[in-house]
């Protein structure tokens, strides 16, 4: 069986607490944000236990949830990292195309990350993403480290596990509204 810190449960912690978060945003009116399932397609069965042992994936996926907040459409993905740098290589270019194209139709999206060594969590807005991403294109760093992020955007949990991101959303879109206005 996987353990938490195996490659196989890699990022159900992270992915267990914004789920929890979403139903508790979905309880309080806040927001609707649902969780994108993964498309396999089943090569093995355990008919005994009825549980899949081999399959693969059918398509890439895009984001790991999509949704509204009040009107907005978002759409995020969510990545633990265990170390102080954060390698690109754990986003997916067909996932920052996505993203790219989810804010050309005035959607936000974002990036949740969890240090869980520092057990600390980032709100990565699209446009720092992208940032770093042109970075590595250019033949630079295919990494940035916890000091290159924006301080204002580091979260601590809610009531102990939960993710306030809306409050990152708020300010992401307040720094919009005065970029649009410079």
């Amino acid at each position: 069986m996987a353990t938490r810190n195996s490659r196989g449960l890699r990022g159900s912690t992270l992915e267990e607490m914004g789920n929890r978060t979403n139903e508790w945003y979905l309880e309080k009116g806040l927001a609707l944000i649902q969780k994108i399932p993964t498309p396999i397609t089943p090569v093995k069965m355990d008919k005994e236990h009825r549980q899949i042992t081999l399959a693969y994936f059918d398509q890439r996926s895009t984001v790991d949830y999509i949704g509204a907040v009040q009107g907005i459409p978002v759409c995020f993905d969510a990545k633990e990292c265990v170390a102080q740098t954060f390698p690109l290589q754990n986003i997916h270019e067909h996932q920052v195309r996505f993203m790219e194209a989810f804010e050309k139709q005035e959607g936000i999206a974002f990036v949740l990350i969890y240090y869980s060594a520092k057990d600390m969590l980032y709100y990565l807005r699209f446009r720092e993403l992208y940032g770093f991403w042109k970075r590595a294109e250019e033949g630079g760093r295919k990494s940035f480290r916890m000091e290159e992020l924006d301080p204002r955007f580091f979260m601590d949990f809610s009531r102990g596990y939960y993710i306030p991101y809306l409050d990152a959303l708020n300010l992401d879109l307040k720094i919009r509204d005065q970029l649009d206005k410079e």
